[in-house]
């Protein structure tokens, strides 16, 4: 075997930190509670010349963002919002874990050849709307499968007048429409957030050979000669859009948002809002958010939801602390949690979740199938926005629309909430101590790596004996997945995620999310041998 990695590898350890009470607490239970695991990743990662994210350090994509994405480029990642890196002009696609072992072994690595779509957005932004609506109207116009093996590429005015991030944000949620990836041209939105993060002699670079990390002009002036699809978007008229529940493709605009909950009888108060995950805790996204926080105090207002936010990574959280936002969520009642994925993969331990309650949560993640964020089936989560989060969470009702409602304040008054502002980047650049990364070591052979043999959290592999030629011949179907069938459904995350490293202990976990077409239930397969109907594993 290889004594190091074939190409630039880092781990990232975002998975495993439970939301409970906030981000010291959250995080020193989950080094304790991980820590076999964690001891693991560093060990390894220090042999064969990965670079190690420690716990706390941030969601991989942001962290990828800031450090590794470049134009040009092209990278796997064992994520599906590994696409999140689309942001800065990369191919940038999720792959399985033994896709990523062929890749770090140096081996190729292959797909079937994907369709193109195209995305024209003509305009440019403005008052409430922003880059997250523009996704979550592409999720309505192409739904979940509308994207399958198929890349997306964005052009137009609208997409040189947006942000880096809020390009990252749109090719976030790429992987809710099943794209095997998206992207945009270099533009001189990228120059800047390279320059801003330290990276300026790549900025230099891909100035130099910009018109190279583009279409040719000839492919935007005809798209339909060169794209298989084409879709227009206008922004100047893009509403505000909120899209769910229990889909990331049911979008609705948030003029006809309350009608449509009141028709299907959702629930109206809002328990709780989140912000942040790698899909939308950008700078830019929570000082918008915040110019909004701000509004609370100022106009005599109460926020009536549950409040939380999820940085993506160590230098955003430094950084918005630096700058007074984290102070500002702070007399709103908000709880900031770790650096990590938190709630939106179902690490939250939110409290009376076990009661199954039925309730409404809206948030800036990118999904929202049922039992995703809490566990509990009749949570109505909701994504949109960070400001429409924000906005929404103040009001405590999903029925509430910022552009044109008032809300009544402490002195009875109707007062209405100016629309967001913020920073594409901070105005006194980032700013981080430290930002929890571990080189390796310059020699691995002399690194230990040790797995306790009855751990239930790691399983070293025993090879594969050798095929004796011999196919399995009329085997009987268990199971046949019916509608959707995401990876929520095919291995849901939250509590599974501890048994990643261990491959016995997570197969109990294949399929229990999906409806059996059988019988139209969850987790309910028939054994064959005895006609007894029990659990999938």
């Amino acid at each position: 075997g290889r004594s190091q990695v074939a190409v630039p590898s880092t781990v990232h350890c975002d998975h495993l930190i439970t939301a409970r009470k906030g981000a010291s607490e959250d995080l020193e239970f989950a080094q304790n509670e991980s820590r076999e695991v964690y001891d693991f990743l560093s060990s390894v990662s220090n042999k064969y010349g990965i670079g190690f994210w420690k716990p706390g350090a941030g969601i991989i994509h942001q962290v990828v963002l800031e450090n590794y994405a470049f134009p040009g480029g092209m990278m796997i990642g064992t994520d599906s919002h590994t696409v999140n890196a689309g942001g800065l002009g990369m191919i940038a696609i999720g792959v399985g874990g033994a896709d990523a072992c062929d890749v770090m072994a140096g081996l190729p690595w292959e797909l079937k050849m994907p369709k193109l779509i195209g995305v024209h957005l003509k305009g440019t932004l403005n008052g409430w709307a922003s880059p997250k609506d523009v996704i979550l109207k592409v999720a309505g116009m192409l739904t979940v499968k509308g994207g399958t093996d198929k890349i997306i590429e964005y052009f137009g005015e609208g997409a040189v007048h947006m942000s880096c991030t809020g390009k990252g944000t749109i090719c976030n949620m790429g992987a809710e429409v099943g794209a095997t990836t998206s992207t945009f041209s270099y533009d001189d939105s990228m120059s800047r957030y390279l320059k801003a993060t330290g990276r300026a002699e790549v900025a230099q670079l891909a100035d130099a050979i910009k018109e190279h990390l583009c279409g040719d002009s000839q492919v935007y002036q005809n798209p339909n000669h060169y794209f298989d699809e084409v879709l227009e978007i206008d922004l100047s008229s893009l509403e505000p859009h909120v899209n769910g529940p229990f889909t990331p493709d049911l979008a609705t605009p948030i003029s006809q948002l309350k009608q449509l909950a009141e028709k299907n009888q959702w629930p109206l108060k809002i328990e709780a809002g989140l912000i942040g995950s790698c899909t939308n805790s950008s700078y830019e996204d929570i000082s918008r958010a915040v110019s909004l926080a701000q509004q609370v105090s100022e106009k005599k207002l109460v926020s009536k939801a549950e409040f939380m936010i999820n940085p993506g990574s160590e230098q955003i959280r430094y950084t918005i602390q630096r700058d007074g936002f984290l102070d500002t969520f702070n007399k709103i009642g908000a709880t900031v949690f770790t650096n990590a994925c938190g709630p939106c993969i179902g690490m939250w331990d939110r409290m009376g979740a076990e009661k199954q309650e039925k309730n409404t949560i809206v948030h800036s993640f990118n999904r929202n199938f049922a039992k995703r964020a809490d566990g509990n089936p009749n949570t109505f989560a909701f994504v949109a926005s960070p400001e429409i989060v924000t906005a929404l969470a103040i009001a405590g009702d999903l029925g509430f629309n910022p552009i044109t409602d008032s809300l009544i304040n402490s002195e009875g008054k109707p007062v209405h909430l100016d629309p967001p502002k913020g920073f594409e980047l901070p105005p006194q650049g980032f700013a981080v101590e430290d930002s929890g990364y571990q080189a390796p070591a310059t020699d691995g052979s002399i690194v230990q790596v040790n797995v306790k043999p009855n751990s239930d959290r790691l399983q070293l592999l025993d090879p594969f004996p050798a095929w004796d030629g011999k196919d399995y011949n009329d085997l009987l179907l268990l199971i046949k997945a019916q509608g959707k069938c995401t990876t929520d459904h095919i291995s849901m995350a939250g509590p599974w995620l501890k048994y990643r490293g261990h491959l016995d202990n997570i197969s109990n976990n294949l399929f229990i999310g999906a409806i059996n077409a059988f019988n139209q239930k969850a987790d309910l397969v028939k054994n064959q041998l005895t006609g007894a109907y029990d659990s999938v594993p």
